[in-house]
């Protein structure tokens, strides 16, 4: 049972800042041009909390410290402002596919405080590994601010598109001037509205009742607000949130919800983008020795246009069979999956899993062939994952890598069989665009 509350966001108040110079990608997406960036923007830049540089005032050191004390400062001065009544948002994004010249899509959300979860309870499914680095990251953060700033991408089954109807339809949000309106650094549009009527909300939360949701973004925060519910049981809460309405009461205690965007998996604004591997710094690596080995796996075929668009549309073109793309130094070459002999090398895992692309790569070629540990795939050893399949290739051509394999995105129907089953992909095996902006609404605990 998926519960799911309004609550009285911490907003940026507009009439003193601009919402273009404060919001941002979320943390992991940060690059550290874009950190510089928005650091440049503004005082206020929400990157001053979420991925802090040491500033010139700041205790030495305690960058969760000096961030918690930014944000009580802004909250203070009123450049953050909390609303007056429990509510939801509205969320749609618009924006032109990566790729995929003239074709531009919507898609439709809403931002919520959702109760957490343990994986065992069935509720919540993830579908990729995490990093323990990463969580202890977000959540000394946490526990210094005592806030999310950024929402967990949850994505929900509902073929009859209910929750849009409610938000969207018959001149609900969505034919008005949103709340809020920013184009990121990738052109895409976020428009968001807020949404207090109580007889909205409750239908929304009725609707997700029975629904079981899957992270797309944000494993590592939402296994931190786990952790984080778990130092604090109703025993050591704080006071709840107020009730919006009857029926509509908010999580038992804070600690027990985090601050959530929930889109329809069922939907056509749903793009999930291909994450292309790249390998470096192996000692003796020889091309034509890898290709050698593969064969016992794939039927190998040399492509004559090295160009990464063809690459791609070879790629996509090949139905009902596993594929991907070797580039090397002395050639690019199509590597399909023999199924046969590749079912018998991965028969200790799932059918399910041993059919995606992504997991022969990783389980045969990376790991069989190439001689790269998991743990060094997941600590990115040797090991680089690119949204770009050109720059991928030119870090080959470069010589700053020994070969790149271009791969084809996991598909909705693959992610959600994955998942519900209750099993994991390999780290970055779905990229899904747009991201959320971080800085739209948060969720402050106390």
């Amino acid at each position: 049972m998926a519960r799911i509350y309004p609550f009285r966001a911490l907003r940026y108040n507009l009439a003193q800042v601009a919402a273009e110079d404060v919001v941002t990608q979320p943390y992991d997406k940060i690059t550290p041009a874009m950190q510089q960036a928005y650091y440049q923007r503004s005082p206020y830049n929400l990157v001053r909390i979420i991925l802090r540089m040491p500033e010139l005032f700041d205790k030495e050191g305690d960058l969760y410290a000096n961030a918690a004390r930014d944000f009580n400062a802004w909250r203070e001065a009123g450049i953050l402002a909390q609303e007056g009544q429990p509510c939801v948002f509205a969320y749609v994004q618009r924006f032109a596919v990566p790729g995929q010249e003239g074709v531009v899509r919507e898609r439709r959300g809403f931002i919520a405080l959702g109760e957490l979860y343990e994986y065992s309870r069935e509720v919540v499914f993830r579908h990729e590994q995490t990093l323990s680095k990463p969580k202890s990251d977000r959540l000394n953060l946490l526990r210094a601010t005592r806030a999310h700033f950024g929402q967990i991408f949850m994505l929900y089954s509902d073929p009859a598109h209910s929750a849009e109807e409610v938000l969207f339809g018959n001149g609900a949000a969505g034919e008005t001037l949103p709340d809020i309106e920013v184009t990121d650094e990738y052109g895409v549009v976020h428009r968001v509205w807020k949404v207090t009527d109580a007889g909205k909300i409750n239908l929304l939360a009725t609707g997700m009742e029975d629904k079981k949701l899957i992270i797309a973004d944000g494993h590592h925060r939402y296994e931190t607000a786990l952790n984080y519910m778990k130092e604090h049981g109703p025993g050591k809460a704080a006071e709840g949130c107020e009730p919006f309405a009857v029926g509509m009461a908010g999580p038992a205690y804070p600690e027990a919800a985090a601050m959530m965007t929930f889109v329809n998996m069922d939907s056509e604004g749903l793009v999930i983008l291909p994450t292309h591997r790249v390998v470096f710094g192996l000692a003796g690596f020889e091309a034509a020795r890898l290709l050698e080995a593969a064969r016992s796996y794939f039927e190998i075929e040399e492509l004559v246009e090295r160009d990464p668009v063809a690459a791609m549309g070879r790629l996509s073109a090949v139905g009902g069979k596993t594929a991907f793309v070797a580039v090397t130094a002395k050639g690019w070459f199509l590597l399909t999956a023999k199924a046969d002999a590749v079912a018998e090398a991965l028969k200790g895992i799932s059918a399910r899993q041993r059919q995606l692309d992504i997991v022969q790569l990783h389980g045969l070629v990376l790991e069989k062939l190439l001689g790269i540990s998991q743990e060094a795939m997941r600590e990115q050893t040797n090991l680089r994952y690119l949204r770009d399949a050109g720059e991928a290739a030119d870090q080959v051509a470069r010589g700053e890598a020994d070969v790149a394999f271009l791969m084809n995105p996991v598909t909705m129907e693959q992610l959600r069989e994955v998942a519900f089953a209750g099993e994991v992909m390999p780290q970055k095996s779905t990229d899904f665009y747009p991201k959320l902006l971080s800085g739209l609404a948060i969720y402050a605990l106390d």
